[in-house]
This record gives C-alpha cells, sequence and structure tokens, in this order.
C-alpha cells in the first residue's frame, strides 16, 4: 500500500489547522514536518511546539524530518511534543546507531535521511534498526525542486537490501514528487510519498492527493 505524507512545508503556515483538515479529509497516512535549523540546511522552519499543537489537532502521523546539526538535542523535545516518527540524517550524526537507538528507546519509530550525494552503503551496519529509510530526491532546504533522477538506483538498491533483510520499514521519498515522478520512484521500491508543493500548489489540495496516489498507481497496475 502507497501512503500520503503530505508536506506542511508548502501550506499556509498562518493556517495549519485548516491545512491538517484538508490532509485528513484526503486520506493521507501521513504528515511530514520539516524542522530547519537555518545551519544544516540554509532555511528556518517550524520546532517542537508547532509539532505539539498540531497533535492536539489531528491524529494522524506525525512524520518530522529533522534537518539540523546535533539532532540528539532535539530528540527528547520532538518525543514530548508527539513525534510519532523522528527522523535524522546520516550525516548529521557521527554516532547514528546510538542515535536510531535511542529514539526507538523514546517509544517512536526511528528514520534515517540520505542527501542526494550520499550513497546508501553508509547505511549497511544500521539498517535494521530504522523504522523508517527517507531519500532526499533533492537537495534538502527548500521546497518546489526539480526531481534528482539518480535518486531512482538508490531506492532500488535500499529496497533490494530492506527485503533481502525481511524488514517491513517505510521507504520513504521526499523532492520534486508529482504526477510525472510519482510512478517512477513506487516501481523503484518506495512506499511513501512525500510532496509539498504538488498538493498545496494545486487549486485543489485535496483533490491533488487522490491523483498523486493514482499516479503512483497507474504503471505499477498497467
Amino acid at each position: 500500500m502507497i501512503k500520503m505524507a503530505p508536506s506542511l512545508l508548502s501550506a499556509d503556515f498562518a493556517n495549519l489547522a485548516d491545512a491538517v483538515a484538508m490532509m485528513e479529509a484526503a486520506g493521507a497516512e501521513y504528515l511530514h514536518l520539516d524542522i530547519m535549523d537555518g545551519h544544516f540546511v540554509p532555511n528556518l522552519t517550524i520546532g517542537a511546539p508547532v509539532v505539539a499543537a498540531l497533535r492536539k489537532r489531528t491524529g494522524l502521523v506525525l512524520d518530522c524530518h529533522l534537518m539540523v546539526d546535533n539532532p540528539d538535542s532535539l530528540i527528547p523535545a520532538f518525543v514530548a511534543a508527539g513525534a510519532d516518527i523522528i527522523t535524522v540524517h546520516a550525516e548529521a550524526c557521527p554516532h547514528l546507531h546510538r542515535t536510531l537507538a535511542a529514539i526507538r528507546e523514546h517509544g517512536k519509530r526511528a528514520g534515517v535521511a540520505l542527501n542526494p550525494a550520499t550513497p546508501p552503503q553508509v547505511l549497511e551496519y544500521v539498517l535494521e534498526l530504522a523504522d523508517l529509510v527517507l531519500v532526499m530526491s533533492v537537495n534538502p532546504g527548500f521546497g518546489g525542486q526539480r526531481f534528482i533522477p539518480s535518486a531512482l538506483w538508490k531506492i532500488r538498491y535500499l529496497r533490494g537490501q530492506m527485503d533481502k533483510l525481511g524488514l517491513v520499514a517505510d521507504l520513504q521519498v521526499d523532492g520534486g514528487i508529482g504526477t510525472d515522478t510519482a510512478a517512477l520512484v513506487v516501481e523503484a521500491g518506495a512506499d511513501v510519498l512525500v510532496a509539498g508543493s504538488a498538493i498545496f500548489g494545486a487549486p485543489d489540495p485535496v483533490e491533488a492527493v487522490g491523483n498523486l496516489r493514482r499516479a503512483a498507481g497507474q504503471r505499477v497496475s498497467g
């Protein structure tokens, strides 16, 4: 089953509650929350207080993507805020095994993200600790970027490794996902699609989620 994870980075920050309600109506499984610190990436977005506020408004899975330096220092705050998934970047974690284990010890699902230039082999010794693997198909930091085609090889590689180990973790893709790329990443092995501008930049965001879901399945079924 393909899961949709609309990225609130592209939503109207003055009306996040309305955006959440629309995504619930659209049948989205996750809400993808991009946490940026202005250091690991050049942008600055939301923090744990906003996640806590959203937690009060929705039962959807809160999928928190920490694009930050020193994510270990922030994990307790996002645990307390009600995050369901906490994803850290391999590039930001000198002790990645320990970081993923700590997230799990807090009772949360642990995710690990890879930037476009990071080889998937860096996860060889931690893959079994990951509940979610996120392949960035754009360089992180801003929405609305174009899909980097080399991500498809990385998705295929990771899907093969995960299947070989018998893992049930999510394989998520984030960046440049639209009706033209959704089927490509699903065919490569992804099962969670993060989309921002393709959803919130559409005239009808609810309809856009359905269009993406159909696009993801068309070439798979036909």
